[in-house]
């Protein structure tokens, strides 16, 4: 079930985050960061387990990115992480943006969804404020993507 994220679903979300992190594959979020933007953020739970998360937030008017997707290890490729990035697309929509980003190292999975590459020159500077806490900053080797809402 894909559902908004709760206050109880943090510290869970931070360790499935933390997992991807420690391997070098997404930022790590603090406790902090997570409680801050807790709306941007949908859960995949079953029977009070959290099975996955992916986060939607909103940079400028007509901007957001998809961001913190990861899903547990043992229920991967069971279509829970498009589920996720769907909801993100489908908030999107309904809030009225026109464009979503992301920076990813599988450009294969965000391709599938509509996303396609684009070079990091063309996204605002603004974009660029969490590279600074990422150990690869400034030889940053994600892919940018793009998915046009119109």
């Amino acid at each position: 079930m894909i559902r908004k994220a709760q206050i109880n679903d943090v510290k869970e979300i931070q360790k499935l985050l933390m997992k991807y992190a420690g391997q070098g594959d997404m930022l790590s979020r603090s406790l902090s960061e997570l409680y801050e933007s807790l709306r941007d953020f949908f859960v995949s739970a079953d029977d009070g387990t959290l099975l996955g998360t992916a986060a939607l937030h909103i940079v400028w008017d007509d901007l957001a990115e998809v961001r913190s997707v990861a899903v547990a290890e043992e229920v991967g490729r069971k279509g829970i992480g498009s589920q996720l990035v769907q909801a993100c697309i489908s908030e999107a929509r309904q809030i009225g943006l026109k464009r979503i980003f992301c920076l990813t190292y599988k450009p294969e999975f965000f391709a599938k969804l509509g996303f396609r590459l684009v070079d990091k020159s063309e996204l605002p500077h603004k974009v660029w404020g969490d590279c600074i806490k990422c150990v690869k900053f400034p030889d940053c080797d994600e892919n940018a993507m793009i998915l046009d809402l119109d």
